[in-house]
């Protein structure tokens, strides 16, 4: 790639990393190549660029890759961060990026085996959903009284937790939408019904090798 070219972004749609990751990069109004890959058909590039193959797959246009979602939200808005998803105080990104740990960490966990419990040994499903009810509960608590997770506007923490909150909530909508985490629900239907996550979310087709991909951004 030379260097005008636009970074190159591999995703997969319904995945909460890489919605993650292009919900930093559309925040950021920089314009990126979008390759939708099919995860059972990963493209070779892909997999050269970053042997691990899981997506999201960021490639700059000097070569640097960066494989990691939330590095690639940071790289975005440390580019541009027109909104101000990452203007707090210091103090307050600590807390906000301690959230998203949680939020990748136990709270992950909980979310993989309490969605795919046949994948794991002697687990409960019934337990592991109530590990993650415990952070919904602490979202809820954190929502109390302002629409976001640290006040009135839509921030890092917000967009790097909510895609992960939307596959815990889709596991068992009717179990989930009858529970008292009010907040949340809120919370999760304003983000479902806006502009940024239905531009996130169309649908392309496969991306094949020789092909250009989907200019997304600016």
């Amino acid at each position: 790639m030379s260097e005008t070219e636009s970074p190159v972004l591999y995703s997969f749609r319904r995945c909460p990393y890489a919605m993650r990751a292009r919900l930093g990069l559309l925040s950021s109004g920089q314009q990126f190549e979008l390759r939708e890959v099919v995860l059972r058909d990963k493209p070779a590039e892909m997999v050269v660029a970053s042997p691990k193959a899981t997506v999201p797959v960021l490639v700059l246009s000097d070569g640097t890759v960066i494989d990691e979602s939330f590095d690639v939200m940071k790289w975005a808005l440390g580019k541009n961060d027109p909104e101000g998803l990452l203007d707090y105080s210091d103090e307050k990104l600590d807390l906000m990026f301690e959230l998203v740990e949680q939020s990748d960490g136990p709270f992950k966990s909980a979310l993989d085996r309490y969605k795919y419990p046949n994948r794991y040994e002697d687990v409960s499903r019934n337990q592991q959903r109530e590990l993650g009810a415990e952070f919904i509960r602490q979202l809820d608590a954190l929502l109390d009284g302002q629409d976001h997770l640290f006040g009135a506007r839509f921030s890092f923490a917000d967009a790097a937790i909510l895609p992960f909150v939307r596959q815990f909530a889709h596991v068992d909508r009717d179990w989930f939408w009858e529970e008292d985490w009010k907040n949340v629900i809120w919370w999760l239907e304003v983000f479902l019904e806006s502009d940024r996550f239905k531009a996130i979310m169309h649908k392309y087709p496969q991306w094949q090798s020789g092909e250009a991909g989907i200019a997304f951004g600016a």
